[in-house]
């Protein structure tokens, strides 16, 4: 090598090694790098390949291309396959080589896209960083067949400084995107802390979550899918910039085995683009995912028993960075506390309703129960006094109206205090109605099949249910006996009370919503998603049956 050659070799390198440094936006380095570099080695046509670990490229740069590769807004350079990138996918590419007859070159020729600019051939040289191959340089100039050793050393040489910078300027963007996730992190961890106070069950928190996702973060799409009765069913989306509510549509049996999979690993997981486009998909969003290539899933790690769901979102062509699957972890973890929060905020409304009505029930049985209980006294003995003389007094009769009217008061207000203050389910709900029909003058058969658990919340509906259920065989079927059945299922209750009484006869008619009572019976059912129905014929008595759903319970 002549000392020239030498010297000219040290400034082209001397001059790329500056050109790289000149700037951290990737895209403009490697335009200017690329234009830079044939500058100096005199060719006059060069482009850049960067090859993902699945073997997809992307032609990032490019410089004086011929009209042929230019076609179709590149085209040319965006599809199809060739030589250098099959070798490359392979790892047969290690070091710069000379390439014949450029594949896109000859189609160019064979399809007539237009003019080539006369070159066929192309020097091409893997970009690398170390061990990590990145992608390729191709680089030509017109009738040029060749590429000496010494040309191809320097393009070697040139590569190790691109793909060097390239590295750099990928770690440098991943920091800034680390950072702008966590600061994003912050925000959103205390728009949700203040908007659990907003929520009133999960439907509202997913909603609730979804929104502030997007709203915080520039993830494309964000989805929450919690169990329910033993399925996954979605949530709430966020998707097109919109918030919406989901339909309980199930995933398909791969998926579902993907998130179980999740769940169990407790771990970030990648989801493949199938799985990502089938949650989508069921988002029933208004538009195509072109901007989604896949997906991360998250679990939600929630502490209550049976409660568990996974949060999606949707990543773009760039592809997940390392950046977005911790900060996605902790955002997980930040909805699962807020969960429980939330749960924690529900129980002390319940405590609070609870301790209302025990007070109201200590007001009523220090007042108005002790004044009923004192008017029956006085009655009884204005009657006695009444009735003892020879002719019986006018009032004497009015006198035994009011004791039996104050006595038929006084039991319907120690009933309304047993309502209001629900003593005895410590024992079971079972035992508790049988205490209560007992203290109603009633002999309650019970029947139980199940052994699962009641939430408290669907055990104090029933127990609410059954008494007034046996208080209207108390008041209407004119039996001294009803019985009380709880079935249990992994996926529902029903409970009936039955009685062989006079059924409809003497019932309020439960059609007309004359009976406020049974309003409030059906009420109590459905506010838990469930049913309530009512039997009744003169003959066969009455039925009362309330089927309510029971969230899944892990074992």
């Amino acid at each position: 090598m002549s000392e020239e050659v030498g010297m000219q070799e040290m400034i082209t390198l001397k001059t790329i090694a500056e050109t790289l440094n000149t700037s951290n936006d990737l895209n403009l380095m490697l335009d200017t790098v690329v234009g830079k570099l044939l500058e100096l080695t005199g060719l006059t046509a060069g482009w850049m390949f960067l090859i993902n670990e699945r073997g997809d490229y992307t032609c990032v740069s490019d410089y004086n291309l011929p009209p042929a590769l230019l076609r179709k807004n590149k085209e040319p350079m965006r599809t199809g396959t060739c030589w250098c990138v099959n070798r490359f996918k392979d790892g047969q590419l290690n070091h710069a080589v000379n390439i014949i007859n450029c594949k896109r070159l000859e189609d160019a020729v064979e399809f007539q896209w237009g003019d080539t600019h006369d070159i066929t051939h192309h020097a091409t040289v893997p970009l690398r960083s170390g061990e990590k191959m990145l992608g390729l340089l191709n680089v030509a100039a017109p009738a040029k067949e060749h590429f000496s050793d010494s040309e191809l050393a320097l393009l070697q040489g040139v590569a190790y400084q691109i793909g060097s910078a390239i590295e750099r300027m990928r770690l440098y963007r991943a920091e800034q995107r680390r950072a702008d996730l966590y600061a994003k992190l912050g925000e959103f961890s205390t728009a949700l802390g203040l908007a659990v106070n907003e929520c009133s069950n999960s439907d509202t928190f997913s909603l609730k979550v979804v929104q502030l996702l997007g709203q915080h973060y520039d993830w494309p799409f964000a989805t929450i899918i919690q169990q329910k009765n033993g399925m996954f069913v979605l949530q709430a989306a966020y998707a097109d910039d919109k918030v919406r509510t989901l339909s309980s549509t199930p995933l398909s049996s791969e998926v579902t085995s993907h998130i179980n999979h999740i769940i169990n690993s407790h771990r970030v997981t990648s989801l493949s683009g199938t799985e990502i486009a089938e949650i989508f998909t069921l988002c029933k969003p208004d538009e195509t995912m072109n901007s989604i290539a896949s997906g991360i899933a998250a679990p939600l790690p929630y502490h209550t028993p049976g409660e568990t769901g996974i949060l999606v979102i949707g990543i773009g062509t760039s592809g997940p960075a390392q950046a977005d699957r911790e900060v996605l972890e902790a955002v997980a973890e930040h909805i699962a506390a807020s969960w429980e929060s939330l749960k924690l905020a529900e129980n002390r409304r319940e405590l609070a309703r609870l301790e209302e009505r025990n007070r109201l029930a200590r007001d009523l049985h220090d007042s108005v129960n002790q004044i009923l209980f004192s008017l029956s006294l006085t009655a009884k003995g204005a009657e006695s006094m009444l009735s003892g003389s020879e002719q019986l007094h006018p009032a004497a009769e009015a006198m035994k109206d009011i004791r039996a009217l104050s006595q038929e008061a006084l039991k319907e207000m120690r009933a309304l205090i047993m309502q209001l203050r629900p003593a005895g389910l410590e024992a079971g709900l079972l035992h508790a109605l049988q205490e209560y029909g007992t203290s109603q003058g009633l002999q309650v058969v019970m029947n139980r099949t199940g052994t699962r658990s009641l939430p408290r919340n669907i055990e104090e509906a029933l127990w609410r249910i059954g008494q007034e259920a046996l208080n209207n065989v108390r008041k209407h079927a004119d039996v001294s006996s009803a019985e009380v059945t709880l079935k249990l299922s992994d996926h529902e209750v029903v409970f009936t009370v039955t009685d062989q009484g006079k059924g409809g006869a003497n019932r309020p008619k439960v059609s007309s919503g004359s009976s406020l009572g049974l309003s409030i019976m059906k009420e109590r059912a459905q506010s838990l998603g469930g049913s309530l129905e009512i039997v009744s014929s003169p003959r066969k008595g009455t039925t009362v049956t309330a089927v309510i759903p029971l969230p899944f319970e892990s074992v």
